[in-house]
C-alpha cells in the first residue's frame, strides 16, 4: 500500500512539475504514447474487449488504443471540412496549415450531402460530387496520418428538406424520430440511408487495400431541440434505441468493422447522472464526447463550468475505458465579432488541461474540433487576421498536438 501511494505521489509531483516547467517547444521531443501502468486495464492485447466492435479492424483498435493513450499527454486539433471550407473562401492548405504550417490532426467529415435524397450517383450530380470530394479528402486526411471523424446531418424523413426541427410544423415533429425505430412507418427509409452510410464506409480504404477508420457520431447534440432528433421529440428510452439500432445495424446487419462511436450531446448536462440520461450503454458507445459552443462564448463562469464538464467527462472516460473528447467547440469571429484576447492560448487551453493538476488518474481530453471556416467568418483563423498569433501559440503549447505532434495512430506501439 505504502508502494503504490507513493508512486501516485510521485506522478503527481511529476507532473504538476511538468506543467509548470515545460515550454511551448517541448512537444517535438515528448513521449506520446505511454506505456500502460497499474492503475489502467487497458493493453494493446485487450484493446478490442473494450470496443464496441470486438472485430473491429486492426488499425480501428489501434486508432482506439492510441487515441486513449494519446489523452494522457496531448489533445488532438482538428476542424470540420479543414480541406475545403476557408475563410474569404481562399482555397489552397487548410486555414490552420496556413497558420502553423502543419495539417490539423483531425478532419471533420459529414454524411449529410452523401446521404442527400437528391444525390442520384451519377458523375454530373452535385450532391455527388460532393460525396466523391469527401471521400478523397477521407483518404487523404488516413494517408497523412490524420483521424477522420463524421457527424450526421441527416435530413428529417418526411420532405428530407431540413434537419432543423424549426423547418417542420408540429405534427412532424412530433412523429419524425418515432418513425424511423423498429415497426416505425419510415424504419425501412433509415435503413436506406444506413446502407448508402455503410458502403461508403466500407469502401474507406487506404493505399495497401485496408479499411481507412473513422469516428462516427450519430445523432449528436441530441440534448438541444434544434435538430428533429431532439430530446423534446423523442423520449430516452426511444433514443437509446435508435443508437443501438444504427450500431447493430452497422455493425452486424453490414458487416462494417472500421467505425469507432461517439455520443456527442450539447453542453447542456452539468452531472454525470444528467449527461447519462440518454447513453445506449458501454457496449455501444466508444467515445464520450461533448459539443460545447456556449459555455466557451460566455466569460469566466462559462469557462469554469466548461472545465467542469470536461472533468466529467474524463472520469467518466477513465472509469469505462473510453476515450473522451470535445467533439465541437468554437467560437465565431465575423466581420461584427471580434475574436477574444487569448482565447485558444489561454482560455480553451485551459479548459482543456486544469483538470489534469488535481485528478491525475483520469486521462485528458483525446481530441478538439473546431467548426468549419466560412467566407463570412471563422472559428480557426488563417494567418492573416489578428488572433492568428493567438491560435498558433495554442497549437504549440506542450499540450497540443497538430499532425507534425502525432503519433502513429494506427499502429499499435511497440
Amino acid at each position: 500500500m505504502k508502494k503504490h501511494l507513493f508512486k501516485i505521489i510521485y506522478l503527481s509531483f511529476s507532473v504538476v512539475f511538468l506543467i509548470g516547467c515545460s515550454s511551448d517547444n517541448d512537444s517535438k521531443d515528448e513521449v506520446i504514447v505511454d506505456p500502460p501502468t497499474q492503475e489502467d486495464p487497458l493493453t494493446t492485447t485487450n484493446a478490442a474487449t473494450y470496443m464496441v466492435d470486438a472485430s473491429a479492424t486492426k488499425e480501428t483498435v489501434a486508432l482506439f488504443y492510441n487515441l486513449k493513450r494519446l489523452g494522457k499527454t496531448k489533445t488532438a486539433i482538428g476542424q470540420q471540412d479543414a480541406f475545403n471550407s476557408f475563410y474569404q473562401d481562399a482555397g489552397g492548405e487548410s486555414d490552420i496549415k496556413k497558420n502553423t504550417g502543419f495539417d490539423p490532426a483531425v478532419l471533420g467529415s459529414d454524411f449529410m450531402f452523401i446521404t442527400d435524397k437528391n444525390n442520384n450517383e451519377q458523375s454530373s450530380n452535385w450532391f455527388y460530387q460532393q460525396e466523391q470530394k469527401i471521400i478523397a479528402d477521407t483518404k487523404a486526411a488516413y494517408a497523412k496520418g490524420m483521424i477522420n471523424t463524421f457527424s450526421w446531418h441527416l435530413r428529417e424523413p418526411n420532405k428530407e428538406e431540413s434537419f432543423y426541427a424549426s423547418d417542420m410544423t408540429a405534427q412532424q415533429k412530433a412523429t419524425a424520430f418515432k418513425s424511423i425505430l423498429p415497426s416505425g412507418a419510415n424504419h425501412e427509409w433509415y435503413k436506406k440511408k444506413l446502407d448508402k452510410v455503410a458502403s461508403v464506409i466500407s469502401n474507406l480504404k487506404g493505399s495497401n487495400g485496408e479499411l481507412i477508420p473513422i469516428i462516427f457520431r450519430p445523432f449528436h447534440e441530441f440534448d438541444g431541440s434544434w435538430f428533429w432528433w431532439g430530446a423534446d421529440y423523442c423520449t430516452a428510452e426511444e433514443y437509446k434505441k435508435a443508437y443501438q439500432f444504427t450500431v447493430d445495424y452497422l455493425k452486424n446487419t453490414k458487416g462494417i468493422h472500421n467505425i469507432l462511436y461517439a455520443y456527442s450531446p450539447d453542453n447542456s448536462y452539468s452531472t454525470l447522472e444528467g449527461y447519462l440520461t440518454r447513453y445506449p450503454g458501454d457496449k455501444y458507445v466508444d467515445v464520450l464526447g461533448m459539443d460545447n459552443y456556449g459555455d466557451l462564448n460566455n466569460g469566466s463562469d462559462g469557462y469554469n463550468s466548461a472545465n467542469a464538464k470536461l472533468k466529467m467527462l474524463s472520469i467518466a472516460a477513465s472509469t469505462r475505458v473510453k476515450i473522451a473528447a470535445l467533439t465541437e467547440t468554437g467560437y465565431q469571429v465575423t466581420a461584427t465579432t471580434p475574436p477574444i484576447n487569448n482565447w485558444f492560448s489561454t482560455t480553451l487551453y485551459n479548459v482543456l488541461h486544469d483538470n489534469r493538476v488535481f485528478d491525475l488518474q483520469f486521462n485528458t481530453i483525446s481530441y478538439v474540433m473546431f467548426w468549419n471556416n466560412s467566407k463570412d467568418g471563422y472559428y480557426v483563423p488563417n494567418g492573416t487576421v489578428s488572433n492568428a498569433s493567438d491560435f498558433k501559440t495554442f497549437a504549440e503549447k506542450p499540450r497540443s498536438a497538430l499532425l507534425n505532434s502525432l503519433p502513429k495512430m494506427y499502429e499499435m506501439p511497440k
